[in-house]
């Protein structure tokens, strides 16, 4: 069983190596692949200095473009699931072996990793948690589905996903539009309940003056998608 950690990382250097660390302690049957979305910190330095395993992309794609060569490298090696872990520090590998037995001995398509189930470790802003439960209530309008936690970027794929996803993938705030997408190809998603961390250090993509846009985008995208 060939299984692969995508770590999307854009300006991550005070996090890569705690996240590298918590991998090998607590994931170590998993592969793990640092996709360094074209940084301008250390990054790239530091993944060559600690002989991180990493694909260092020539331009800036976005949180979609690094996610989708993750998903893409995944499916030329024949890994059987991968499973995205932010590389801010925010998840922690302790989940991974979990998700993946869960995932296979319940044919499932995709696990989400949910810190609303039981609402342990850090459960994020006021405002982003009103966000997240509108997308739960918009997701479950349209497909029938409740995902306590649509915006989670733990997301662990069979090899059915990791082909769907590295031919196409969304290129901003993907999460809640490929849950969608996945569901409505008749696709299992299940949630099992994680703990997350606060960021561990570095500046969220998602400021607040991009969130009135990322609110708006997404929920467009995610109606077009059920418009298909």
């Amino acid at each position: 069983m060939k299984k692969l950690i995508i770590i999307p990382a854009y300006n991550e250097g005070e996090n890569l190596k705690n996240t590298i660390k918590n991998i090998q302690t607590y994931a170590p049957s998993f592969d793990y692949v640092i996709v360094n979305d074209c940084s301008k910190d250390n990054t790239r330095e530091l993944c060559k200095t600690e002989k991180f395993h990493v694909i260092n992309l020539p331009v800036n794609l976005g949180i979609g473009g690094a996610v989708q060569t993750g998903y893409q490298y995944a499916m030329e090696n024949d890994y059987d699931l991968a499973v995205q872990v932010d590389g801010d520090g925010q998840h922690d590998a302790r989940f991974l072996n979990t998700m993946a037995d869960y995932l296979l001995e319940n044919k499932v398509n995709m696990v989400i990793g949910s810190r609303f189930i039981e609402k342990k470790g850090f459960q994020s802003s006021g405002i982003r948690r009103l966000g997240i439960r509108f997308f739960t209530g918009l997701i479950r309008c349209l497909t029938g589905k409740k995902i306590t936690d649509p915006t989670s970027g733990l997301r662990m794929a069979d090899s059915e996903i990791i082909k769907m996803f590295a031919q196409n993938y969304p290129k901003d705030y993907p999460e809640p539009e490929t849950v969608v997408s996945v569901i409505r190809k008749g696709k299992r998603v299940e949630e099992l309940p994680v703990e997350m961390h606060e960021r561990q250090g570095g500046v969220s993509s998602i400021s607040p003056k991009k969130s009135i846009y990322y609110m708006i985008k997404v929920s467009l995208a995610i109606i077009i998608e059920c418009l298909r």
